[in-house]
């Protein structure tokens, strides 16, 4: 490394400070033996001798390097690791690994002296206009090693930016689609009360489709842009730099989300509310630098005088014999009186939610990923209690297990009585606790466990209903004696 006059100059400096060699060295950005030399001499390294020109040690791949050139024009985006390795393949491993960063230095020389410029893409810096445009992106958390109650905890991101003034706005959401894209998004701007002319974002699906070669907007989402007074424009398939400012502020807001968790001494939050609230007053903090050019650049944005859109889809669908609903490719348990009815699903970003003629039936949480179904068993018990044959090849027979103490039991019923009553048995109990307390019959079942009792429906109702018998205690009847008493008045009377 060639060292500058500049250098020099700090070290003397730090010198007539403090006149510790290896500190002013260090400081100044030397090693203590160059910083020497240079005190010693009391001359900067333009004053002395000019720079080396002869190496001081033969290069160990100067015999092969007609190979390793031969090697870099044939296959361009070769990596100097894979011309280390060729050459050991053809020289009997010949070079030890301490020459891999001799090779690395020389191939980066020559491809700095020799390569054809067409091979590197240069990134040509934009210059933003205020209230011209909005980015928006989904990004992971994974690497904050959030918990809530000690249980992981991974929600995306939709982080949306203007990149201007560089005011952000981050929402938590469970899945990368378009209720999630939907609700980041109003949430961002309806906080700001205005928008700017254009939206963009990359070419994900919550946002776009394929259909053919080319992708197009969702309807979804060109009536979201419709609604709000934005023009949609999408970054080039494969083109996130497009998307340059949320990228880069999506990896600056987590590095401040992590240094805020290290001052909070804890990952842990009690509930995804509190993540919530955190969360907000964390960018809060992160925006008080963007202040005035976020009042700039509002001058120049529309009023958002709309009212919010709605954060769900609705939609009808019937209930099939089976007690269940399919939304997409999702299916979902409803109670058994609605079977054969038309009802009204409202699908939200993290919840399903049923009604009947304008009344809630029940809210479930939304299946997302490769789930497919979730059946709850209180719905499907009733009948099944008097169907018990059909449990054994039910096809959400592993949905009849609400808890691992369930599995547990129904094992040690197995285990412990005749196959013509295992099923029955266990059913009676699960029927018990979706008549009662499903806690309570957990409880139960774990005591029995414990004792190494086959769980059954009578034990299990005497321990939750308190109708245990009580066990009789040992001890003596107790025979009254009057003398003793005769003996206490005749005292007292005396």
């Amino acid at each position: 490394m060639t060292i500058t006059d500049q250098q020099v100059r700090l070290m003397m400096k730090e010198m007539s400070k403090n006149p510790n060699l290896r500190i002013a060295s260090a400081k100044s950005g030397m090693s203590r033996q160059t910083g020497a030399k240079y005190y010693a001499e009391s001359k900067l390294p333009s004053e002395m001798g000019g720079a080396r020109s002869w190496q001081t040690r033969t290069c160990p791949f100067a015999e092969v390097w007609g190979d390793v050139e031969a090697l870099l024009k044939e296959c361009p985006g070769i990596g100097s690791l894979s011309i280390f390795n060729e050459l050991n393949e053809r020289y009997d491993d010949r070079f030890s690994q301490g020459q891999q960063r001799t090779l690395q230095r020389k191939v980066k020389q020559w491809r700095a002296l020799y390569d054809s410029d067409d091979r590197y893409e240069i990134f040509f810096g934009q210059r933003h206009r205020p209230g011209e445009g909005a980015q928006t992106d989904f990004t992971e958390t994974a690497s904050l090693k959030l918990s809530i109650q000690g249980g992981s905890y991974t929600p995306l991101l939709c982080h949306t930016v203007l990149p201007y003034s560089g005011w952000h706005y981050a929402s938590p959401c469970p899945s990368e689609s378009i209720l999630s894209l939907k609700d980041g998004i109003q949430e961002a701007f309806y906080r700001l009360g205005k928008v700017p002319q254009f939206h963009q974002t990359d070419n994900s699906t919550a946002a776009t489709h394929q259909k053919g070669k080319e992708r197009f907007y969702n309807k979804d989402y060109l009536d979201l842009m419709e609604h709000l007074g934005m023009k949609p424009r999408l970054t080039g398939v494969g083109k996130k730099e497009q998307n340059g400012s949320i990228e880069a502020m999506n990896g600056v807001f987590k590095r401040f989300l992590e240094q805020q968790l290290i001052l909070r001494q804890t990952r842990d939050f009690e509930s995804e509310s509190v993540f919530k609230k955190w969360l907000h007053v964390c960018i809060q903090k992160s925006n008080i630098s963007k202040r005035v050019k976020l009042e700039e650049e509002l001058l120049h944005m529309h009023d958002l005088v709309v009212k919010r859109m709605p954060a769900f889809n609705e939609s009808s669908v019937r209930v099939t014999k089976n007690s269940t609903i399919t939304l997409g490719n999702k299916i979902y348990s409803v109670p058994p009186r609605l079977i054969g009815l038309m009802v009204d699903v409202r699908s939200y970003k993290d919840k399903v939610e049923v009604f009947v003629s304008g009344t809630k039936i029940q809210s479930t949480p939304r299946l997302r990923g490769a789930q497919r179904h979730l059946i709850n068993y209180t719905h499907v018990i009733w009948s099944l209690v008097k169907k018990p044959g059909a449990f054994e090849r039910y096809i959400y027979r592993e949905c009849l297990f609400p808890s691992l103490i369930f599995r547990r039991a129904y094992e040690a019923i197995k285990a412990g009585i005749s196959r013509e009553q295992q099923d029955k048995t266990y059913l009676r109990i699960l029927h018990f606790a979706a008549s009662n307390s499903q806690s309570d019959t957990e409880i139960a079942l774990d005591i029995l466990l414990s004792e190494n009792r086959v769980p059954d429906i009578q034990s299990v109702k005497e321990l939750v209903l308190g109708r245990e018998p009580i066990l009789k205690a040992d001890i003596p009847e107790f025979e009254a004696s009057l003398a003793s008493y005769d003996e206490l008045i005749s005292g007292v009377m005396a």
